[in-house]
């Protein structure tokens, strides 16, 4: 069973950006699958989740700015970022069950 993120890259502050978190092993459909960031010398913060009856809910931080959706078909879960900030460089990690991915890099910039 295994999480891959991807996604991630440099943008500019107000940009938008879309994480993918494609499951091996799992079925997205099935789980509450939920999105995390880790900044530098920050603890883990929650930001996302979407349980398997769609219901979804957000961190303050990102409410109204992040999106979290998943596509059975692709067994996948998306995290569209947009109106990004400095305070959203950090690594992102996707999470299901207590398994985490390996986290993809978000650098905000100018």
């Amino acid at each position: 069973v295994q999480l891959v993120e991807s996604g991630g890259g440099l943008v500019q502050p107000g940009g938008s950006l879309r994480l993918s978190c494609t499951a091996f092993g799992m079925f997205v459909g099935s789980n509450t699958m939920a999105w995390y960031r880790q900044a530098p010398g920050e603890q883990t913060e929650f930001l996302a989740q979407i349980t398997s009856s769609s219901i979804s809910n957000y961190a303050d931080s990102v409410k109204g700015r992040f999106t979290i959706s998943r596509d059975n078909a692709k067994n996948t879960v998306y995290l569209q970022m947009n109106s990004v900030g400095l305070g959203d460089t950090a690594v992102y990690y996707c999470m299901a069950n207590n398994l985490w991915g390996q986290g993809t890099q978000v650098t905000v910039s100018s």
